[in-house]
């Protein structure tokens, strides 16, 4: 893998596309696409001018570790300085876009920022087409091409993951008793499961899948990682930031006076009440430094998606000058959403019990452009695929009221996600 750390010279062209209104990964051509995507709305990208593998820290590393988004920080910074951009759109995700990809842990491997030869973009009814080259007035005409259809899954082994369902019903239990020890406030588990096809995943009709049942939600494909996150963790124009908490789950009801009486179980529910509460409180924290205004509501809303509802809480701040969208990933990376409270004891549980590495699942995911502009997820309801085989993950917050039981049946409601994107019509 290319892991230069410097940057080359990148001549980067943005001009705007006739609208076809179709579906962005309708552009796309087999192989590893790379994808960010709301709805119809979005960016695509494929090829590769240029990316950055940063180096796994050695074992032992604190895992709020920050050396991967500082290196990713100062290559990024670089990148601009060498690049020569004919922008004629200028819209946030035109210009030079890298897209990005970090790992949960500072010493895991998978972290990756890469660049694309071509993005196709739509914001609001504007297309734009943006080509990266390494000589000026180049055209990178064979990735231009019509590409291929999209090839169906196919028939898929669904094999167990690194713990049994017993197993992490035990680590969850066994969390639960540390917690009313007092030993820490909240820890989120995860747990893994796999699929096998007979041929390679063409991740387009993942997306494809994913994104039309999940129009609310953050659809991406960047360096493996691909699913449909409701989480935001930050959104950046200009100097104002956005960022989308959610903490407490419960599944959609079957109708509609079932569905509202879950969310108002939810809502009424001490345990998610201060799970979400412990997940706010972490935002706040890591945002307050790097902040000139920030206001965050003091009761949560409810979010409803397809499958599952969650307790969320939309912040929204104004960033001190000299703050880039990466130092405030940096800083809010882990949540207490994904990680737990206090950061470090729970970050040092989850490596002891879980059982695996988490590799790129809750950790950030996203793009951002030459001009500042960015949106980042965390890497959620996802799976990480290469070629014929993909890692799904899902997990749950474990609090002192939390049952072993619930939260098995609340990370296979998350599962399911994409298990479906997996499953063709009719298999």
């Amino acid at each position: 893998m290319n892991t230069e750390l410097s940057p080359p010279k990148l001549f980067v062209r943005t001009v705007p596309l006739r609208d076809r209104a179709d579906s962005l990964v309708q552009r796309l051509p087999a192989g590893t696409p790379l994808a960010w995507l709301t709805g119809d709305d979005g960016i695509v990208g494929w090829g590769e001018a240029t990316r950055l593998d940063p180096a796994p820290q050695p074992e032992g590393t604190p895992p709020t570790d920050t050396t991967r988004f500082v290196e990713a920080t100062a290559w990024v910074h670089g990148l601009l300085e060498h690049a020569e951009v004919e922008d004629e759109v200028n819209l946030p995700g035109t210009g030079l876009v890298t897209f990005g990809t970090f790992t949960f842990t500072p010493t895991s491997r998978g972290s990756a920022l890469i660049v694309p030869r071509v993005v196709v973009g739509r914001r609001e009814g504007r297309t734009w087409l943006t080509t990266v080259t390494d000589e000026p007035g180049a055209h990178p005409e064979e990735l231009l091409r019509p590409h291929s259809a999209p090839r169906p899954v196919g028939p898929v082994e669904w094999r167990p993951g690194s713990l049994t369902r017993e197993e992490w019903m035990g680590a969850v239990a066994g969390t639960v008793e540390r917690i009313r020890a007092g030993e820490l406030e909240k820890a989120v588990l995860a747990r893994d499961s796999f699929a096998e096809a007979d041929s390679p995943i063409d991740v387009r009709v993942l997306l494809e899948r994913l994104r039309t049942r999940f129009p609310a939600c953050f659809t991406f494909s960047v360096g493996g990682m691909v699913g449909a996150t409701p989480e935001l963790l930050l959104r950046r124009e200009g100097d104002q930031l956005t960022s989308l908490v959610l903490a407490g789950t419960r599944p959609r009801g079957e109708d509609a006076g079932a569905d509202h009486q879950l969310g108002q179980e939810m809502l009424a529910s001490a345990k998610d009440i201060e799970e979400h509460g412990l997940a706010v409180d972490s935002l706040r924290t890591a945002l307050e430094p790097l902040a000139e205004e920030l206001v965050v509501p003091a009761w949560p809303h409810l979010l409803k998606l397809a499958n599952v509802q969650h307790l969320a809480t939309r912040a929204h701040a104004r960033l001190a000058p000299g703050v880039s969208a990466l130092d405030a990933v940096a800083a809010l990376h882990p949540t207490a959403a994904v990680g737990g409270t206090p950061t470090g004891t729970a970050m040092r549980l989850i490596a002891e019990v879980e059982g695996m590495d988490r590799g790129g699942y809750a950790g950030p995911v996203g793009w951002l452009d030459g001009a500042g502009n960015s949106e980042w997820g965390i890497a959620l309801r996802c799976a990480h695929v290469d070629g014929s085989r993909a890692r799904l993950y899902a997990g749950g917050g474990i609090v002192a009221g939390s049952d072993p039981a619930s939260e098995v049946a609340e990370a296979e409601s998350k599962f399911r996600v994409m298990r479906e994107a997996l499953t063709d019509p009719g298999a």
